[in-house]
C-alpha cells in the first residue's frame, strides 16, 4: 500500500516556475514507476510526466516536453515535477501517481495509487 501526498501547487504568473512535491509513505516507493497527471476544469484527467522506478528514464507529454522535469529522491520517498515557463493552459488539478509496472507509464490505467491532488493557477 501507497499513500501519496502532493504540494507545491499555488498561483503563478504567466512565464513562472513552480515545483510539485509528491511524498510517499511506505517502504516499497523505490519500486514503483511514478507519474504526473493533470485535469483542468471540464476536461479529462491527462498525463504529464513519468519517471522510471530508478530515476534514470522519464517521458513526457508533448505539450510540457522542455519546459517540466520530472526526478525523484528515492530516500526521501518523494517524486517532484519542476515547471518552468508557465502558461495559462498549464492550470489545472495536478496528481500524482504510482505504477507497480516496469518503466515509464504514460496510460492512468498503469497507475495503482494516486494522490488527491494540488491545485496549479496561472494567470495571463
Amino acid at each position: 500500500q501507497v499513500q501519496l501526498v502532493e504540494s507545491g501547487g499555488g498561483l503563478v504568473q504567466a512565464g513562472g516556475s513552480l515545483r510539485l512535491s509528491c511524498a510517499a509513505s511506505g517502504r516499497t516507493f523505490s519500486t514503483y514507476a511514478m507519474g504526473w497527471f493533470r485535469q483542468a476544469a471540464g476536461k479529462e484527467r491527462e498525463f504529464v510526466a513519468a519517471i522510471s522506478w530508478n530515476g534514470i528514464s522519464t517521458y513526457y507529454a508533448d505539450s510540457v516536453q522542455g519546459r517540466f522535469t520530472i526526478s525523484r529522491d528515492n530516500a526521501k520517498n518523494t517524486v517532484y515535477l519542476q515547471m518552468n515557463s508557465l502558461k495559462p493552459e498549464d492550470t489545472a488539478v495536478y496528481f500524482c501517481a504510482a505504477s507497480n509496472l516496469y518503466g515509464t507509464r504514460w496510460s492512468e490505467y498503469d497507475y495503482r495509487y494516486w494522490g488527491q491532488g494540488t491545485q496549479v493557477t496561472v494567470s495571463s
